[in-house]
């Protein structure tokens, strides 16, 4: 039986020899899953097989794509480091290395596509446990304007429905969209360095049963940290997200979610948004983190909320909000609008939400829950002063001051 397991560095692609790994990595792996169908024709045996990629520098001109299922695509070390401090330092000659490293892949797309890994079959059934590992997909620049996360470049891309799509380990670095997946089942998105990109994660169309977690995020300010809409039983834990995305997580028409454990640092309002129909979620045991800008070349970027919006904001009903924890740390001068109170939970639609046992720690005053008018039954139950609680006109609530 023909070997499952490949090197691309041992590869040769059939009718052009001069093209190595090195050369344009995405067309040999894609040469890679041709010989693994020829293998493998039998609809009642196809166990797959392993693509292993060394630690080396590789430059990818043309896309990868995947159209097979049970395949492993596998390096040796996500290779990580940061461009932006690069990019923005000035003199770097004395520095012991300037570019990400392990098996880091170049993500140069000369062949016209966005994608750097697009996964994608049509018919049935869906591609169905496909697994990414340990490597480093680095968009390299954001020509001319380093600070703009703007390239047109996509990391990973699942453009049909996927089971069991696991990607575990990436470095992923200077690209305008990190990971794009379609419609999933059983998801794992862990362990990944998914850094100074302008959006990290975004799962579109809808899911179910899916896991975010232990992951190291900080998207830019053009794009989300965390994404979902229309997602079921979606588990987002243990992550470590800092600045400076628009949001840290956000729901789109999403119900029985989970999101707790998280440490979530952000420059602007809006760090956890519940948009549309989004019920019956849990938001707990969270440690939230807002400061302005710190950083002298991004000032004069925000992603447009003022701090009536909320840290938290929730649409829906029967969502829970406990035991979280706020520091709100932002001078007088930089609140909008101007003179205002800042909100660090707005319950702004919906009924029968549940909002209790939040601390808050803030060098201003705050208003720590704020009821829209239209919202009915809120239970808010030890998260602030009755000063500290503000109930619009019209709203229906129980409320529990803290002593």
């Amino acid at each position: 039986m023909p070997s499952t397991i490949y090197d691309v560095t041992t590869w040769t692609i059939p009718g052009s020899p001069s093209t190595t790994a090195y050369t344009d990595i995405g067309a040999i792996v894609n040469s890679i899953i041709a010989d693994i169908k020829t293998n493998q024709p039998t609809q009642a045996s196809k166990p797959g097989a392993v693509v292993y990629i060394p630690p080396g520098d590789y430059s990818l001109k043309t896309r990868i794509v995947i159209d097979i299922s049970y395949l492993q695509l596998k390096g040796s070390g996500h290779g990580f480091t940061s461009s932006s401090i690069r990019y923005n330092a000035g003199d770097t000659s004395s520095w012991h290395e300037i570019w990400p490293g392990g098996s880091r892949i170049r993500v140069e797309n000369t062949d016209g596509n966005a994608e750097a890994i697009l996964i994608s079959r049509s018919g049935d059934p869906r591609l169905s446990s496909i697994e990414l590992l340990d490597f480093c997909l680095d968009g390299v620049s954001f020509t001319p304007n380093q600070n703009s996360y703007l390239n047109g470049k996509i990391g990973i891309r699942s453009a049909t429905a996927t089971d069991s799509l696991r990607i575990r380990g990436l470095g992923m670095i200077y690209l305008e969209r990190g990971i794009v997946i379609t419609d999933a089942d059983a998801l794992h998105i862990q362990g990944n360095f998914i850094c100074e990109n302008g959006s990290c994660i975004e799962l579109v169309g809808s899911g179910q049963a899916s896991m975010v977690n232990d992951n190291m995020i900080g998207a830019g300010y053009v794009g989300f940290s965390i994404y979902a809409e229309n997602h079921f039983g979606l588990i987002v834990s243990g992550n470590n997200i800092f600045p400076r995305g628009k949001s840290s997580v956000h729901l789109k028409n999403c119900t029985n979610n989970n999101i707790s454990a998280n440490r979530l640092h952000a420059f602007y309002p809006g760090m956890i948004q519940c948009e549309g129909a989004c019920h019956n979620n849990l938001i707990g045991s969270n440690h939230f983190l807002r400061v302005p800008e710190s950083f002298p070349a991004m000032t004069g970027y925000n992603n447009g909320l003022d701090d009536l919006f909320g840290l938290v904001q929730l649409n829906g009903s029967g969502n829970t909000v406990v035991g979280n924890h706020f520091s709100y740390d932002v001078p007088p001068a930089n609140i909008t609008p101007s003179g205002a109170t800042p909100t660090i939970v707005l319950v702004k639609s919906g009924s029968n939400n549940y909002v209790a046992t939040n601390h808050t720690a803030a060098n201003v005053a705050v208003h720590t829950v704020v009821l829209d008018g239209s919202t009915v039954s809120t239970k808010v139950l030890d998260c602030g002063t009755t000063a500290e609680f503000q109930p619009l006109t019209g709203a229906t609530y129980g409320f529990r001051a803290i002593p």
